[in-house]
């Protein structure tokens, strides 16, 4: 079942609110309860049978379940050896990432072999985080129950955002009085309306007689219509779904942060990083870049830091093109988005004292959204792709948790 896509998915959630929003009325609705539902929702959610071989069936939830348990050995691993930097760090780092290679690397020698579950890359860069975490001090060993929800927390599980394990902590095992708990419902209900009037108004609207349309011509005119529509598509079915997790999250106390800020306002793309998918760059910022820039700046492996900062670029946006996927067009999206984020990086540093006014800014944002939406394009794959009759559906933010 895949959140926040259909109306049946809504059903299900109306037994979960219910019950929250009576206990949350009473000061009731705490970790245990938080614990319980998203228990229940991960049994819902993945019952579904995959092959892992021809004549060998097995639960979803199975994988999921043995998602955890791989990660909480390494965890606990990693902890119990002094969780320290130097190999060690690497390979607690290799081996949490060995199921999403796996998932993304089994189908091309075995195609007919289903492995991993839906929100695969979205947790194992919680659990990432984790194991940056100890390694950098800043937190203690997770206990079992900590790490399960914090993982698996089920109104983000599939496509964030991505939370981070300090402040998601200090939320999941708060308790709450009523008037918090009002607080937040309030904000969970306008949130949840953003989300439908975004996913299933706005977006909906775009793609029967935008994008549709778009996609069944071959002209270059077409193809110029298509990049905007999937563009503007991809930010409210995304924005929406990102609402909808958002409200669910406050609705048991997590105050899940947001993922979009007005990323077409942008002046420039490192400004558009700062807005678009908000919880994924900053984290890709955090743990790999700013990481890669502290490295060489104490090993001086480049003359100039300007040289490390562009490679840093260049590392950070490469794996993010290989995380989205491993077809050509999303490492050329990430590369393209590197180079961008380089050249911006050039330009402040020749520019640095310097202020544009008014119509400068307005320039300046009109070249960033279309710079914006042609690295979307590529995104999209449809460079290069004939027209098509009956265009399938774009992927969604709910649909295709390793794609946005």
């Amino acid at each position: 079942m895949i959140p926040y896509a259909d109306f049946t998915y809504f059903v299900l959630l109306l037994y979960v609110a219910v019950p929250t929003v009576i206990l949350g009325l009473f000061g009731r609705a705490g970790w245990r309860w938080a614990l319980l539902v998203t228990t229940l929702m991960l049994i819902v959610q993945y019952h579904d049978v995959l092959h892992l071989r021809k004549h060998f069936p097995v639960s979803e939830i199975w994988l999921v379940l043995a998602f955890a348990l791989w990660q909480w050995l390494i965890v606990r691993g990693f902890s119990a050896a002094g969780a320290r930097a130097g190999w060690l760090f690497y390979c607690a780092i290799a081996l949490s990432l060995l199921p999403l290679a796996l998932t993304k690397l089994i189908p091309l020698v075995s195609p007919k072999t289903q492995f991993g579950f839906l929100g695969i890359s979205y947790v194992t860069f919680r659990a990432l985080d984790i194991v940056f975490c100890l390694r950098d001090g800043v937190i203690v060993r997770p206990g079992a129950l900590d790490l399960f929800m914090f993982l698996f927390f089920f109104p983000t599980i599939s496509a964030g955002p991505i939370d981070r394990y300090r402040r998601f902590v200090s939320d999941w095992r708060k308790t709450r009085s009523r008037a918090e708990f009002l607080t937040d419902a309030d904000f969970a209900v306008h949130h949840f309306f953003r989300g439908l009037f975004y996913k299933f108004i706005v977006a909906a609207l775009i793609e029967q007689h935008w994008l549709n349309p778009a996609a069944r011509s071959g002209s270059l005119t077409a193809l110029v219509s298509y990049m905007y529509a999937y563009t503007f598509y991809l930010f409210f079915d995304f924005a929406g779904y990102s609402a909808f997790a958002i409200s669910i999250s406050y609705l048991f106390g997590i105050h899940t942060p947001e993922n979009f800020d007005r990323p077409f306002l942008a002046r420039n793309i490192r400004d558009f990083w700062n807005r678009w998918h908000i919880t994924l760059s900053f984290w890709f910022r955090d743990h790999v870049y700013m990481r890669f820039l502290l490295a060489a700046g104490r090993g001086k492996w480049f003359k100039s830091m300007h040289t490390a900062a562009i490679l840093g670029y260049f590392l950070a946006f490469g794996l993010m093109g290989l995380w989205h996927g491993i077809e050509p067009h999303y490492i050329v999206y990430g590369l393209y988005q590197a180079t961008l984020l380089s050249g911006f990086h050039i330009f402040s540093s020749w520019k640095k004292h310097w202020r544009g006014g008014p119509l400068w800014n307005a320039f300046a944002l009109f070249i960033t959204f279309n710079a914006v939406c042609f690295g979307m394009l590529i995104f999209s794959g449809r460079i290069g792709t004939p027209p098509m009759a009956q265009p399938p559906l774009p992927k969604s933010a709910a649909s295709s948790s390793s794609d946005l």
